[in-house]
């Protein structure tokens, strides 16, 4: 399996189109180091290991009851959550030419069921969900997003990818339940655990072990197709155990690993166009509905960046100055995935980090995305299907592909301390507190302050600056609220 395309040419804004046919004219496939082949890899690689999604969405979203204690329909929110995966995904590959799939974010959707929706109906707070990825199309539109991204230091973008690395392995044993939360009790001085007790048992374990050492050894050999290979081959031996052995549903977690009674069920677009887009100003009141809307634009703001500053650096394509191509149109789509995820119900839709498990397996342009999306689409009418893999077969790529984004701490100049340890936050915090944006929060707080301690204040962009202030306000959320009397 090839690596990080880090030294390929990149064409000047004048050179002629590349020959060959209508895929490589629009996506430059052979420019970027790569084939439609592992377009393809890629493209499945990543939907296999955020599939998770079509299950654990519609369980949060759905676990959860509104200020009038209704819910949302499961099957409603998986139909929903897959179309505006597929639709955006597409439109990510088509428009921005990178490897980048789309979804309904992880911690944005907890903070729609758990937040918002306890204050105000459903449609009022997908509503703030709109609102929030049309505040973020503006920011795009006028050059903002865009600038603040390029405004953040070089070594932070490098700790940003690998504290995604260091992440997105967590995530892996998390969800394999090779680590897992020591529950709250006296004396409790760890707060996680090997498996569930301390100690490794059950079969579904035991698969995530044997998924791990195959991944590692197939990449270990470059492989082509190896974190695919994988997936498919341990989803199998998880359905052989399954029957074979007596393992209660609940040890593997969210996705059993059963073959289906059925292939076919019918979508269910009964969420489509609920929103209410300023009812959440009425029910929760102003104050407190722009802190919500505050919250979700700084979440999916740099989650979303360092995602795809994360993904495309570990693909080779930033430029000497860490820039991603095509950023504005790729921030744009991203802006319009939050819109569009609350007008379908299914909460704010933003770049998936699990795509670095496509450009493990070599994809470096959008064709891989359009590939991610039609298997969406798919999902759309064949959902049981979607739901087979469980996170014991596809968590060990996860792991595999954190190896490949930590790779980046060598681009990093460990000696120079003002950026040193700023990145070092970075990449710590991001796994420690389960959050991107935290990470990036962290790091850009220390940088300031070292630069102000070091009286070095010229050198801080005065983008970074005004961040780091919105980072202050995010970090002390709740205070403020109290202080603005939002309870």
């Amino acid at each position: 399996m090839p690596g990080p395309v880090t030294d390929t040419p990149r064409p000047e804004a004048d050179s002629p189109p590349p020959p060959g046919g209508p895929l490589e004219r629009w996506f430059r496939i052979a420019e970027r180091g790569s084939t439609p082949g592992r377009e393809v890899r890629g493209g499945l690689a990543t939907f296999f290991t955020m599939a998770y999604i079509l299950v654990l969405n519609p369980i949060i979203l759905g676990s959860a009851t509104d200020k009038f204690h209704h819910h949302l329909a499961p099957d409603q929110l998986l139909t929903a959550t897959a179309l505006v995966a597929a639709v955006m995904t597409a439109i990510m590959g088509v428009g921005g030419n990178l490897p980048l799939a789309v979804a309904a974010g992880l911690g944005l959707n907890a903070v729609v069921a758990f937040q918002l929706a306890p204050r105000m109906s459903w449609p009022d707070a997908m509503g703030l969900v709109v609102l929030e990825g049309l505040l973020i199309c503006v920011l795009v539109a006028t050059g903002l997003r865009q600038a603040i991204m390029e405004a953040i230091p070089v070594p932070i973008k490098h700790a940003i990818g690998a504290g995604i690395g260091m992440f997105i392995a967590f995530i892996g044993l998390v969800d394999a339940g090779f680590a897992s939360r020591v529950p709250d009790a006296a004396g409790t001085t760890t707060p996680v655990q090997l498996g569930g007790s301390g100690s490794l048992t059950g079969w579904p374990v035991l698969v995530f072990c044997a998924g791990v050492l195959l991944t590692v050894a197939l990449v270990a050999r470059r492989v082509k197709g190896a974190i695919l290979i994988s997936i498919v081959t341990m989803t199998v031996v998880a359905i052989v155990v399954d029957a074979v052995a007596d393992v209660p549903a609940a040890a593997w977690g969210l996705t059993v690993p059963k073959v289906p009674h059925k292939v076919v069920a019918g979508p269910d677009f009964g969420l489509l166009g609920h929103f209410s887009l300023f009812g959440g100003f009425r029910e929760a009141g102003v104050v407190t509905a722009v802190l919500f809307v505050f919250t979700l634009v700084l979440s999916d703001f740099f989650d979303a960046m360092g995602t795809i500053v994360g993904v495309s650096s570990e693909a080779g394509l930033l430029d000497a100055k860490g820039r991603v191509p095509n950023i504005g149109r790729v921030l744009f789509i991203d802006g319009a995935a939050a819109v569009a995820g609350g007008a379908a119900s299914c909460s704010s839709n933003t770049a998936y980090v699990e795509s670095a498990a496509g450009v493990g397996e070599g994809a470096r342009t959008g064709l891989a995305s359009v590939v991610t999306g039609a298997m969406f689409a798919v999902a759309l009418f064949l959902s049981p299907l979607a739901g087979v893999v469980p996170s014991q077969a596809a968590a060990p790529a996860l792991v595999a592909v954190g190896f490949l984004l930590i790779a980046q701490v060598r681009l990093i100049d460990w000696t120079s301390y003002d950026t040193a340890i700023p990145a070092f936050l970075t990449i710590a915090v991001m796994p420690f507190t389960y959050s991107i944006t935290n990470g990036i929060g962290a790091g850009l707080l220390s940088f300031v302050a070292i630069r102000l301690v070091l009286g070095e204040w010229r050198r801080i962009h005065p983008l970074v600056a005004v961040v780091s202030v919105f980072f202050l306000a995010y970090f002390a959320i709740h205070p403020l609220q109290q202080a603005l009397g939002a309870n």
